[in-house]
Parts: structure tokens; C-alpha cells; sequence
């Protein structure tokens, strides 16, 4: 259909062929490689490779960001037929659509952060190292501290669903999960609803956190993630460029693998050169006891937080959520 108006469009004005061809584009991610050695303009470069496709009038309005800071590459908008056509062009390694990725375990780019959180208490910490060039994007919703130095969120659609915090607020909860994980401080009595008691801390409590929220309540697109990654190399955060295009010296990289399974082809993070890791296990069980009209007790895995003081009747569990519907619809 794309082309049939366009062809149309030919007939008629410039703007029109100008609006009809951006109509039938799609974001695509231009993937070069490694950073060229030395000073170079990213921007010119790529605006030039898109003017050799579909000359000077598209080209910058056709270009959504370079990445020029740990490798070389771009985001474009372009239609099938241009996508084709720039695979063959000199020095293009691959090129694939800026699709939305399911949420995983990122670290610190991820859904964003909760900024009041104890294990993000900053008492004890003085001021970032002088080697930090991070910013906060510090708005009357969120603010830095010494623990969180840090905090940048992207969406490069510009478009935000009314229950997104726009900013490195986390609405979801999964990206204050794993900041804690991996740097939350020592924060005493905790527990899920009063299971499991005890100090919850992070792997290295001491460390400082900066924070890229790349994902939303509709997932997480890959121009925002290669965005934040360049940005965060930038802002003295120390990653592996082998993340983006291998390692020479034949070194191991390890990643996630997912939070799916275990089923086949349930992996969604993989490359030649990395080893996927999966999640493992906790070391406790928690059991919950239930007794039958006729008094048989049975024990299971399963975590009750509120006492049962009466008998109430047995339900098939692919019920329950029918019959929470239909309570909600009746308040």
C-alpha cells in the first residue's frame, strides 16, 4: 500500500512525496561496528550514507540518533526498500528494526529507580569521584543523591502511557529490584510480609548507582538501550565494548539470559560471543498447611500472609481469576 501512494505522491508535490515516504518508514538500527580510531563526526557520516539512499531532503529529518561514543552506528527511519538497499553500502555490519524487548535483569538499565528507597539511603557516602560526568535528569518527582549519582531515562518515540513516570521514576518496580540487587544497602528488618526476616543488602553495598531508564510499561526498544549504553560509557561508567560487537582477545563475556522457561528456544539474549546465564534458585522453602472438611491436613509450597479462621470451599485455581473479575465488576 506504501508504495502505491507513493507513486501517487510522485504525480503530485514535493511535500507530498516528502510526508508519504516518511509515513511508510520504520525505525531501523544501522549497526557498524566498532568506534573508528581517532576524532570523526558521526552525525555527518551517517546524514551522507543516508543522502547517498534518498538524496539531501530526507536525511536529517530521517536521522534519530548516532551512537558515537563506544561504537559506531545510528537510528533511521527508513522504508523496506531503503533498509535493503543501505545492507549493501561499505562498512554497515548489520542492520535490524528497532524492536521492543521484554524486560529482563539489566542492572541499573532498566525500568528506572524509587529514588526513597532504604536500600538507596546515601548516610555514610560523601561526595561522586571527580571522575564522574553523569548528570541527574532531577525533576519535582525525583532527585539524586550521594548513593544515586546519577539518573537518565530515554524514549525515543516520545510517547509515554498515562501510568509511566516521565522520568528515571520506576512505575514498574523491576529496575528498583535489581539496583538493590546489585548495590542496595544494608537495611535491617526485612522481609515479605513478614517472611523471611532478616538484613536485606545488595552484592557490593558500597557502591554508587547510576541510573538509565530504558524500559516502560510496554517493554524496552532497542534504540533507547544502545542510547543509554552510550551514554553511560560516556558518563565514566566502565562497561565491556565486546557487549556490542565480540572480543578479539577471545575473553568470555557473560550476560543474562532470560526470565521465561523452561521451555525451548525460550532464550531472547544471545550472541557468539557471550554466555547466557539463566537465574537460580533461593536456599529455603516456605510451607503453608491446609485442612480438608474431613480433617486430612496437606502441606505445600506456598506463601500465605493472612490466617484462615474459618472453612471456605475448594475452587479450580484457573478460576480464581474469573471470579476476581467478576467481584471487581460488582464494586
Amino acid at each position: 500500500m506504501c508504495i502505491a501512494y507513493l507513486l501517487m505522491a510522485r504525480k503530485n508535490s514535493f511535500l507530498w512525496l516528502l510526508l508519504l515516504s516518511l509515513i511508510c518508514t520504520l525505525e531501523y538500527i544501522v549497526y557498524m561496528g566498532a568506534k573508528p580510531a581517532g576524532d570523526f563526526s558521526a552525525s555527518a557520516i551517517h546524514i551522507d550514507m543516508l543522502q547517498q539512499v534518498f538524496g539531501s531532503s530526507r536525511a536529517s529529518i530521517s536521522l534519530v540518533r548516532s551512537y558515537k561514543r563506544s561504537f559506531n552506528g545510528f537510528v533511521a527511519k527508513l522504508t523496506e526498500e531503503e533498509m535493503q538497499q543501505m545492507k549493501g553500502m561499505d562498512g554497515v555490519v548489520s542492520i535490524f528494526p528497532n524492536e521492543k524487548k521484554q524486560l529482563h535483569t539489566r542492572g541499573v538499565l532498566d525500568s528506572g529507580i524509587w529514588p526513597e528507597s532504604d536500600s538507596f539511603d546515601d548516610e555514610g557516602f560523601g561526595p561522586p569521584p571527580s571522575k564522574w560526568i553523569g548528570t541527574c535528569q532531577g525533576f519535582s518527582n525525583f532527585t539524586c543523591n550521594n548513593k544515586i549519582i546519577g539518573a537518565k531515562y530515554y524514549r525515543s518515540s516520545g510517547q509515554f502511557r498515562q501510568e509511566d513516570f516521565q522520568s528515571p521514576r520506576d512505575s514498574e518496580g523491576h529496575g528498583t529490584h535489581t539496583a538493590s540487587t546489585a548495590a542496595g544497602g544494608l537495611v535491617s528488618m526485612a522481609s515479605l510480609m513478614g517472611f523471611g526476616l532478616g538484613t536485606a543488602r545488595g552484592g557490593v553495598p558500597s557502591a554508587r548507582i547510576a541510573v538509565y531508564k530504558i524500559c516502560w510499561s510496554d517493554g524496552c526498544f532497542g534504540a533507547d538501550i544502545l542510547a543509554a549504553f552510550d551514554d553511560a560509557i560516556a558518563d565514566g561508567i566502565q562497561l565491556p565494548l565486546e557487549l556490542f560487537h565480540g572480543n578479539e582477545k577471545t575473553d568470555t563475556n557473560i550476560s543474562f539470559c532470560c526470565n521465561d522457561g523452561p521451555v525451548l528456544a525460550s532464550i531472547t539474549n544471545f550472541s557468539p560471543w557471550s554466555l547466557s546465564v539463566a537465574a537460580s534458585t533461593i536456599d529455603r522453602d516456605f510451607f503453608t498447611k491446609v485442612q480438608l472438611g474431613d480433617s486430612n491436613v496437606f502441606e505445600g509450597v506456598s506463601i500465605n500472609t493472612f490466617e484462615l479462621n474459618d472453612m471456605y470451599p475448594l475452587i479450580y485455581g484457573g478460576d480464581a481469576r474469573i471470579l476476581q473479575q467478576v467481584l471487581v465488576e460488582q464494586i
